[in-house]
């Protein structure tokens, strides 16, 4: 069991890493870029990591739009309710990452799944009630 304060201090510490995780996918310049390094970085190990076509793209692009969005709100505002919503949402992410780097994805991506696994069980801890 953990302590409120603490719980919040996860609730932020995983919205300033959804942040600098994914700002790169808000917009398509940016993400043009981002997909280029991760291209070059997943190049030698198991998987695909294609050219996305405008239609991938606008998909990373909402992505990234809505989860900086969200991070904001859990920066600015930590509660543990967020933070529940939260670990819901990263198994959520996990599982579809597990499962895409199962039909041949690039294993690239279970980089993101460790952190979306590592504060999605942060974020489900029990918290202490306030006395």
């Amino acid at each position: 069991m953990i302590e409120a304060n603490q719980y919040r201090r996860i609730v932020k510490a995983s919205a300033w890493y959804d942040l600098f995780a994914t700002a790169a996918f808000a917009t398509p310049w940016t993400f043009a870029a981002l997909h280029g390094v991760l291209a070059i970085a997943a190049q030698g190990i198991p998987g695909t990591f294609p050219a996305f076509d405008p239609s991938h793209v606008l998909m990373a692009n909402l992505l990234g739009s809505l989860v900086i969005i969200w991070a904001v709100l859990r920066i600015r505002d930590p509660q543990q309710q967020f933070g529940r919503y939260d670990a819901a949402a990263r198994f959520l992410f996990a599982a579809w990452q597990i499962y895409a780097v199962m039909q041949g994805a690039s294993v690239i991506i279970l980089g993101f799944t460790i952190f979306e696994l590592t504060f999605g069980v942060l974020q489900s801890l029990p918290v202490a009630k306030r006395k």
